[in-house]
């Protein structure tokens, strides 16, 4: 099954590949490899909160999701707008608002991971790091950035 019936059969609908905030690109593509600019928990609105405080695990992991359908929207725009050109997922980096005592980072970016495995196959295993941040850009839950495999 392509990449995008798939996602369709999930209900995902992968939406226009965010503008950057700032003074920087929301890709780079060296060759085969796009390195995706850290990607925030933002769907329609900002998915705000502190894990640890105001957020549950289930929803960072709901928060970590929206971050990799926006990540796979800017491979997309790497492409071409052809998402079928996505080879693999090589690596994610997860950073968690969270409180100091909070320890379960792993499992809020289990949602992004366990998501692009689910829409990928084994395409979508990948090497990850899952740290905590005292805070991330507009009080959001999760941002994370990814590294990719395409044609």
């Amino acid at each position: 099954m392509s990449i995008a019936a798939n996602l369709e059969s999930l209900g995902v609908t992968l939406p226009d590949a965010p503008a950057p905030a700032a003074n920087y690109v929301p890709f780079v593509r060296v060759g085969n490899i796009v390195y995706v600019s850290g990607q925030i928990s933002k769907a329609d609105d900002l998915i705000t909160g502190k894990l640890g405080d105001d957020m549950d695990v289930a929803a960072g992991a709901a928060a970590a999701k929206v971050c990799a359908i926006n990540l796979l929207a800017q491979v997309r725009a790497a492409c071409g707008g052809d998402i079928e050109k996505l080879v693999r997922v090589i690596k994610l980096t997860g950073f968690v608002n969270s409180t100091a005592d909070f320890t379960d980072q792993p499992q809020v970016i289990n949602g992004a991971s366990d998501f692009l495995v689910e829409a990928l196959g084994d395409a979508g295993r990948h090497s990850r790091s899952a740290v905590s941040a005292a805070s991330l850009p507009l009080g959001v839950a999760v941002e994370i950035e990814g590294i990719f495999e395409v044609q």
